[in-house]
């Protein structure tokens, strides 16, 4: 007796290049792309609006999305296995980009330029999701020890959130005109200061009108000494 099989689901011409675009990052880089990124690539104004196509790929049940992580996006397990054969790998996860991060090490940041610019890539390291809470965008690399009495020391890899806000109390990446900095994050009424966890280091008082940007919030941490 033949079974029959059932026909492949319909899609829009635009939800055909997302579900390409999803495969071909996962291709890429073993990690599916965030909202943000699909709709820099596909010129979207906002990343709801790649929801909006990633909910209708879902309904057709081309991907399975889950919540509370920035990429948690499924591929079919059958296109899955067929990404991994032409990568010359084989699977011995059965998701394996919802296990794994694949997070881009920051090395020195040059003045006036993102801190994500890909000259600033020193390498991309592969990092088991479960570290983490809150999952992280980038690793930046430690210099100095004014953080040190938190336990965040001279070239440790620091996992950072990307955020342009913060709250006070939070241990934030920020940038001071051309420097970028690791401290605590205090608002005042009338400045920002920036405390570090050093009796060494004092802190650092930024008055209204200086060159101040929060990069990214503090989510997690690799010791120098871990392997990767």
């Amino acid at each position: 007796m033949i079974e029959s099989q059932p026909f492949p689901p319909k899609l829009t011409a635009r939800q055909q290049q997302i579900l390409e675009l999803i495969q071909s990052a996962i291709a890429r880089t073993g990690a599916p792309p965030t909202r943000a990124e699909i709709a820099h690539e596909l010129g979207f104004k906002s990343a709801n609006a790649a929801e909006e196509h990633l909910q209708a790929l879902a309904r057709k049940g081309v991907i399975e999305l889950v919540s509370g992580t920035s990429r948690g996006i499924r591929l079919r397990s059958e296109d899955l296995q067929s990404i991994n054969a032409s990568r010359g790998r084989q699977l011995t996860l059965p998701l394996p980009s919802l296990t794994q991060l694949m997070l881009p090490l920051i090395g020195r940041v040059a003045a006036g330029s993102p801190i994500l610019a890909q000259e600033h890539v020193d390498q991309t390291y592969q990092v088991e999701r479960s570290l983490f809470q809150r999952t992280p965008d980038y690793l930046l690399r430690v210099r100095g020890m004014s953080m040190r009495d938190i336990g965040i020391m001279d070239g440790d890899l620091l996992a950072v959130q990307a955020s342009k806000e913060a709250k006070n109390g939070q241990i934030v990446v920020a940038r001071l005109g051309d420097d970028v900095t690791v401290k605590r994050f205090m608002r005042r009424q009338n400045s920002i200061e920036l405390h570090a966890e050093n009796p060494d280091y004092k802190t650092i008082v930024v008055e209204p009108g200086e060159p101040f940007e929060i990069e990214g919030l503090a989510v997690g941490l690799i010791r120098n000494s871990f392997q990767l």
